[in-house]
């Protein structure tokens, strides 16, 4: 029998290339005879452009391109993965501060950042709306064309859409205490190490596009549509990013790089600064206004959420965001009446997209906290009230959705064991808990190839983006199990449209349970085969041969995979190839087309100690507690709820877009803008896992890696709240409004 490799955690593959700076991302790649591009923005956020002037630039030497709108065809096209609203770049007018009038491309970087200096705009600053008091203003400007959406009886608005959802009827509910309060969440950029980064080269009568993109099949489809190719004529190269969290999910500059490239003739590059990767992509602010409804003895009576966000200048997934991300707002509790109204704000800002948790850190932060102050209002313990009201397996806490597939109590008891629940605290210390939930994928669709090779060897080739969750680990533990192979005698191919099959996308913390099930699957289809081999050769009927883990079983011996293989395939040699299928359709009468294919679940626990005199808070224990089924590499679970945990830390404590009057982004960069560093970090980080084998995904897995950031803040701000006596609404908790927080609190 091989040993197992589910359940090990063995060293990452591709980990040492990592680590060592081999290996190879999309800025490291130049073709011969590349381009360099930069881009060229207005110093505001919204204008008409009235003339854009390159004479000046063309006559740099070096330079080879300067391109606009009017050079494209005509109309401009556009694109997006939910509303085709995004123009290749900016056509009449500007949107949103770091919104591109012009691209260059250059022989040299050096000549490309000269011309780009030197293109000369004329515009008009216009009206803009940057806030979301602002935008929905019935005064406001639009920040659509009404003509971009017809027959929405919202386009005269900057509400882009509503989305509603509940049950029962919160209007008729009677609780004893209604508690009412209003919360912020603040702008926030995904902070990826590495920037986004572009390139784009004819390749015979189609092109070939390299992109940090999680997404290269999507990608591919959108290039082909821009530029009016059959998806065959279209090749993406998608090296493993250099983390995503969302915000590479979706396609940004590569079509304008890829109109630049075939109008020169030659590959193009565009690597964007950190600065501008600011301005490319951001996590949605939001307000939400909750009414939390209990009796008494803690019951929960009704939730009633109502939820704007503020999604930016351009749709892009942004609205998805803000539907799923609201859906599960009255959380993983049995709540009799429900009410959630969630808003699309558009405004002239940086469009917004998918970060790590997808639209339910916000939401999470406000009720989760307005939880808290129920339970204060009633005089009862804040974990009791969450125990009380928590759904048990199986319970349809979502009426029309998957019923809780977790003993998600057993995750909450751990965190409140671990972080000491009912021990005294020193002065100026709290403690504070919450949960937080994230449905799954609701749609999905995966192939995966796995050949095994004469020699027993494997190669996995998969669509899946590896990013850093450690997908290429955990497919290679897959194939390395059920074929019986060595671990590095796997090798994982991605990242090439041309080569691996299909995969709709990855996000939604869907590789494990959805490309996971489908390299599973096609390891047993290659089971199968070894099985039809070895009967064969023995004279035995297919039934009476199991292929179970790298051991053909027959009725008076056990022989290895290679064995096997080796007289199968004989002299001619060979490999035999298992296909693999997931597939999860869509469902048109569900709110979000489909129900959870699993939830991730957290509960998150804090002990904070907050210095009155300066407001500063420090994270004396951390403790994350996810429910993830299987840990098919625990020490890669680890990891990533660790990561997801401290990244949490930075919308909690620190992180925030600053504009000015004019829309634009005051702190752009690593030295304005802040974010979780080594003197940030919790003194005590405390990470573990509930595995029941109760998910969908191989060996009863589920997905993880977004579940340990969801409550991050609300937990904080509980422990802020319990250390001070004083309830903080708005994020990030700085210093600064900690302490004028304290100082405007009632006097005892």
């Amino acid at each position: 029998m091989s040993a197992t490799r589910i359940g090990a955690s063995p060293n990452r593959v591709g980990g040492i290339d990592r680590v060592t700076g081999r290996n190879e991302y999309a800025a490291d790649i130049r073709l011969p005879g590349v381009l360099e591009a930069r881009l060229v923005a207005l110093d505001c956020a919204r204008a008409r452009i009235i003339s854009i002037d390159a004479s000046e630039a063309l006559r740099v030497p070096g330079v080879r391109l300067v391109m606009t709108a009017a050079d494209l065809p005509q109309p401009v096209p556009r694109f997006g993965p939910q509303f085709e609203d995004r123009p290749v770049i900016a056509v009449g007018e500007t949107k949103y501060h770091g919104e591109p009038v012009a691209i260059v491309a250059a022989e040299t970087k050096d000549a490309a950042e000269a011309a780009a200096g030197l293109v000369h705009v004329e515009y008009e600053e216009l009206p803009a709306v940057f806030t979301l008091a602002a935008a929905l203003d019935s005064a406001a400007p639009l920040v659509q064309e009404p003509a971009l959406r017809p027959n929405d009886r919202l386009a005269s608005t900057n509400v882009l859409r509503e989305h509603r959802i509940g049950w029962g009827d919160v209007d008729a509910a009677l609780a004893d205490v209604v508690v009412e309060n209003r919360y912020t969440f603040p702008m926030v950029t995904h902070f990826a190490i590495e920037p986004h980064a572009f390139m784009a080269a004819p390749d015979g009568d189609g092109i070939a596009v390299w992109s940090t993109i999680q997404h290269p099949n999507w990608l591919q489809k959108v290039i082909a549509k821009v530029l009016g190719l059959p998806l065959s004529k279209v090749r993406v190269f998608a090296p493993d990013p250099g983390g995503g969290f969302g915000g590479k999910q979706h396609a940004k500059l590569e079509p304008l790089v890829a109109f630049a490239a075939l109008r020169t003739g030659r590959p193009v590059r565009l690597v964007l600064s950190l600065e501008e990767s600011f301005q490319a992509a951001r996590r949605a602010s939001c307000e939400v206004r909750v009414r939390t409804g209990v009796n008494r003895d803690g019951a929960l009576v009704f939730e009633d959420i109502a939820a704007d966000y503020l999604i930016g200048a351009y749709a892009d997934i942004a609205d998805r965001v803000v539907g799923k991300g609201s859906y599960p707002a009255a959380g993983p509790y049995n709540v009799p009446s429900v009410r959630i109204l969630a808003r699309s704000v558009l405004s002239h800002t940086v469009p917004s997209t998918a970060f790590r948790g997808f639209g339910n850190p916000q939401v999470n932060w406000a009720v989760e906290s307005n939880l808290d102050e129920a339970a204060r209002a009633i005089g009862m313990d804040r974990l009791a009230i969450r125990l009380r009201n928590l759904a048990k397996k199986g319970d349809a806490f979502i009426p029309f959705d998957t019923p809780a597939d977790g003993d998600w109590r057993q995750a909450v008891e751990r965190a409140a064991e671990l972080i000491a629940w009912d021990t005294p605290l020193p002065p100026g210390h709290g403690r504070g808990l919450a949960v937080g939930i994230k449905s799954g994928p609701t749609t999905g669709l995966s192939y995966s190839t796995v050949r095994l090779l004469g020699d027993g060897s494997v190669i996995v080739l998969a669509g899946t983006s590896d990013m850093g969750q450690g997908a290429r680990t955990v497919f290679a533990q897959i194939a390395a199990q059920e074929l019986g192979a060595p671990l590095d005698w796997v090798t994982v191919v991605m990242g090439d449209t041309a080569i691996v099959p299909y995969d709709q996308q990855t996000s939604a913390s869907r590789s494990t349970v959805l490309m996971g099930n489908s390299v599973l699957q096609a390891c047993r289809s290659i089971q199968g085969q070894l099985a039809a081999m070895a009967a064969r050769l023995h004279g035995l009927d297919e039934a009476q041969v199991i292929v179970d883990q790298g051991v053909v079983h027959l009725p008076d011996r056990d022989l290895s995979v290679l064995d096997v293989l080796t007289r199968g395939l004989g002299r001619l040699g060979g490999e035999l190839t298992g296909n693999g299928e997931v597939r999860k359709e869509a469902d048109p009468s569900h709110p979000l087309s489909g129900a959870a294919a699993f939830f991730e679940f957290n509960c998150t626990a804090v002990e904070a100690e907050v210095d009155e005199e300066t407001g500063d808070i420090v994270i004396v224990k951390h403790v994350t507690v996810s429910d993830v089924g299987k840990a098919l590499n625990p020490l890669q679970v680890t990891m990533q709820d660790e990561g997801a945990a401290i990244q949490g830390l930075g919308h909690t404590l620190m992180e925030h877009y600053i504009y000015d009057e004019k829309g634009r982004i005051r702190n752009l960069g690593a030295i304005d803008y802040r974010i979780p560093t080594s003197m940030d970090l919790p003194l005590e980080l405390l990470s573990e896992a509930v595995e029941n084998e109760d998910g969908p995904g191989p060996y009863g897995s589920k997905g993880m890696s977004e579940g340990a950031l969801l409550c991050v803040a609300s937990a904080v701000g509980a422990a802020v709240r319990d250390a001070t006596g004083v309830a903080i609404r708005d994020l990030p908790l700085t210093p600064e409004r900690v302490w004028r927080a304290l100082r405007d609190r009632p006097m005892p």
